[in-house]
């Protein structure tokens, strides 16, 4: 793979803007090339001999004369502006052939260079002040540690102390060790100053491996000294007495108490409370040593991307100036990651001692991100499992059309009372499909899924996984639908009436069953992290709302005949005589309840996440996102009754209320969602920023949306039934259209909110801290 192509792919996605700019570079090296290329002129073959008869007598002499010392051809200098430093290099062969665009060049690699070193700094400045943070909330959950443990142990006895970012060394440790330790931290940043001494068990290994890390400048008597008197600073349990929990509420009744209560409780010190800050505070490292490996990550790309680029230059210029450049490039705070590798191994020490019980195996793997292994055998299944469907709807075809089952006399008969029940699955199928191409549409063009959705590390599913899944349960779906038939017109069968109406059911057992199973099996973490998500939907006003709840919301809302499938099978089964295929459905006031009601449920539940997110976050437009999916509940509600009772004031209002929401939805998944019809945007009526360079692309989305948001209304203009197509298989039709359109919106949906979090360089996740105090507890 060429360097370009790698580059492009380890860069963090949502920090591609500050990387150096290396195919930029490479663009202005081809011009460099190309100036460099002598004219053609008839002295070419005079200029030939010239040459060889130079090799000929260098040959002779046993050595070969450079008309030019090319290590000159650059200088470099550190500049001071603005309190701020800034890297300059200075080419003096501007007067050579091609010589100005190797200035032009230079003056480019400049500017790429500073902005990845001011990137990296304030990189380090946010990660400095965090692990200041992070030092003081692991000095109390020590002391809330040992105040839950051992309750009687006295203040003297309580000697631990964890300092991640290099606490300033205090006016007592200044006052012991003299003026020798003030010379030697002279100049020295917080973060040298602080050593993990305190952190390991063995305190001498430790102080070797310093003698074979530090600078022989920075040992001495008086560093010695203070690491030692760093090492005894206790952490004080009087400091318990100013800090408050912070714990987030998990449940409806916790978050009840969260509301009604204060947000900041004292302290309670017990074992449940340490536990939860535990966890929290194991999160909270975790997310801040995966930023510091991602930061070191990205000095060494961009200083490989330098090196590699200058070594590009010297080949095409036949110069050497790589050395000199390089030489600076060591010299700035990209080149020496000091500051971000003694983060590393503080926050690694202090990890395996306080949350791995010095097991240091055990704690490198919970730190370390997990990497998701590709397996073959899902790759092999998902083609056999493609196959095998293909085949059954062939089978299925053949055997409806061979037997002439739609010309039966009980064919009306079996499309309303079974096909809905399959139908059911159909959809389930679809939409698994749909967000299969979402997810290898997402990583072909490199947006961050994994961290918007905020799975879990190693156990997200790829579009091998889902594909795998939905093809799975298309065999096990078109299976029963065969059976079924096959089942019903042979003679031999055809007197177990019980066995062959239940297989829907048997089927949908067996896909609960899965669903719910305990076992780890079929990617048991993914299915898990479903019913939560489910869960804290249906509890929505109740909890936070995060990117993943209100997209799965959305989804939801396109399986709305998913939903009445299901409370069809509650009726068809539980009140109909499935025996005799026959149900009162329609007759019953309940149902035509229920029919209104699940058809509003996420609609609402989209509602009141938006009320939730305008108390959180104060933001006007989740009142008009939360007044569209309003205007969605009275046009679905309007739609029903007009199902229902197919009168013409039903019909008027239903068509009315379609057409605001129709409206409203439009123009909010296209302006809101996916930020497109910008006016003044650089790509004329999309947006600045675009990830698919064909733009067709996003106008026909654009289109595609508006006539996929027009199908819903075939029931309001009066398209019920079509001649060549039975009234469920249509409403069908119309659902699987919905489903389609989602898919489309939700890749056009998170590649905005990708683009927001590269406009605003967020890459990680904001971890809630266990402790709230005030200035007394520092």
């Amino acid at each position: 793979m060429k360097f370009g192509k790698e580059f492009l792919s380890q860069m963090v996605p949502e920090w591609q803007e500050a990387y150096l700019d290396y195919n930029h570079l490479k663009a202005v090296l081809a011009e460099v090339s190309i100036s460099k290329q002598p004219k053609a002129s008839d002295a070419s073959g005079k200029l030939k001999r010239k040459v060889s008869l130079y090799r000929a007598f260098s040959g002779l002499t046993g050595r070969r004369h450079s008309p030019r010392k090319q290590d000159d051809a650059i200088i470099t200098n550190i500049v001071q502006k603005d309190s701020e430093e800034i890297y300059q290099s200075m080419f003096f062969m501007s007067s050579d052939r091609g010589g100005e665009n190797e200035v032009v060049f230079f003056r480019r690699l400049d500017d790429e260079f500073n902005k990845v070193v001011r990137f990296y700094k304030k990189k380090v400045g946010e990660l400095m002040v965090e692990a200041e943070e992070l030092s003081t909330q692991m000095d109390i959950l020590i002391a809330l540690r040992i105040k839950v443990e051992k309750p009687d142990v006295a203040f003297e006895d309580a000697d631990e102390h964890v300092d991640l970012a290099g606490s300033a060394i205090s006016s007592t440790v200044n006052s012991i060790n003299g003026r020798a330790t003030d010379c030697v931290f002279e100049g020295r940043s917080r973060l040298e100053t602080t050593q993990e001494v305190e952190m390991v068990d063995d305190a001498t290994s430790v102080d070797e491996d310093m003698e074979a890390k530090e600078p022989k400048s920075y040992i001495g008597k008086g560093s010695r000294g203070t690491i030692q008197a760093i090492q005894e600073r206790p952490a004080s349990l009087d400091l318990l007495p100013h800090v408050r929990i912070n714990i987030s509420p998990e449940t409806p009744v916790s978050t009840l108490k969260y509301m009604v209560a204060s947000s900041k409780s004292p302290l309670s010190y017990n074992k449940k409370e340490l536990r939860n800050s535990e966890e929290l505070m194991t999160r909270a490292l975790i997310e801040f040593y995966q930023k510091l490996q991602v930061l070191k990550g990205y000095s060494f790309l961009n200083t490989l991307a330098v090196s590699k680029i200058m070594k590009k230059y010297d080949k095409i210029a036949s110069r050497k100036a790589s050395k000199v450049y390089l030489e600076m490039v060591d010299k700035s705070p990209l080149g020496s990651t000091i500051e971000v590798t003694r983060l590393i191994e503080r926050v690694e020490a202090a990890f395996i001692k306080h949350f791995a019980n010095g097991n240091r195996r055990r704690g490198m793997d919970i730190l370390r991100r997990k990497i998701r292994r590709e397996r073959h055998g899902i790759t092999f299944f998902s083609g056999f499992f493609f196959g095998c469907a293909a085949a059954l709807v062939v089978a299925i075809i053949l055997v409806i059309h061979l037997r002439d089952i739609f010309e039966s006399k009980g064919s009306n008969q079996f499309m309303d009372n079974i096909f809905p029940l399959y139908s059911f699955f159909g959809f389930i199928i679809l939409h698994m499909l749909m967000y299969s191409a979402n997810i290898y549409f997402w990583r072909r063009y490199r947006i961050n899924y994994t961290f918007m959705f905020g799975f879990k590390q190693g156990t997200e599913l790829g579009y091998r996984e889902v594909f795998f899944l939905s093809s799975g349960l298309a065999v096990l779906t078109f299976a029963c639908v065969l059976s079924h038939l096959d089942m019903e017109i042979d003679l031999e069968t055809k007197k177990f009436e019980a066995l062959t109406e239940s297989i829907p059911l048997a089927l949908l057992t067996a896909v609960l069953l899965i669903l719910f199973c305990p076992f780890d099996i079929i990617f048991r973490s993914s299915r898990f992290f479903l019913i939560r998500s489910v869960f804290r939907l249906v509890c929505a006003p109740f909890y936070k709302v995060t990117l993943e709840d209100f997209f799965l919301a959305d989804q939801l809302t396109s399986q709305v005949q998913a939903f009445r499938s299901l409370e069809f099978y509650i009726c068809y089964y539980g009140w109909g005589n499935f025996l005799q295929r026959t149900n009162t459905c329609s007759e019953s006031n309940i149902f035509e309840g229920f029919y209104f009601v699940v058809a509003i449920i996420p609609y609402w539940i989209r509602t009141l996440q938006c009320l939730r997110r305008l108390i959180e976050e104060k933001d006007v437009s989740h009142v008009f996102n939360g007044l569209k999916y309003f205007s969605t509940v009275i046009a679905v509600a309007m739609r029903t009754g007009n199902d229902l009772n197919m009168g013409m004031t039903w019909r008027t209002l239903a068509a009315v209320s379609s057409a605001i929401a129709t409206i409203s939805g439009t123009y909010w998944d296209i302006v809101c969602d996916w930020g497109l019809l910008r006016r003044d945007s650089k790509n004329p009526w999309l947006r600045d920023k675009l990830l698919i360079s064909n733009k067709s692309v996003y106008f026909a989305a654009i289109v595609l949306n508006i006539l996929l948001r027009l199908a819903w209304m075939q029931s309001v203009l009066g398209f019920r039934e079509a001649p060549f197509i039975h009234r469920q298989a249509l409403i069908s039709v119309v659902a699987g259209l919905e489903i389609i359109r989602r898919g489309i919106w939700n890749f056009f949906r998170l590649e905005n909110e990708h683009l927001n979090n590269v406009g605003k360089y967020r890459a990680f996740n904001s971890v809630p801290l266990p402790f709230d105090y005030d200035d007394m507890a520092r």
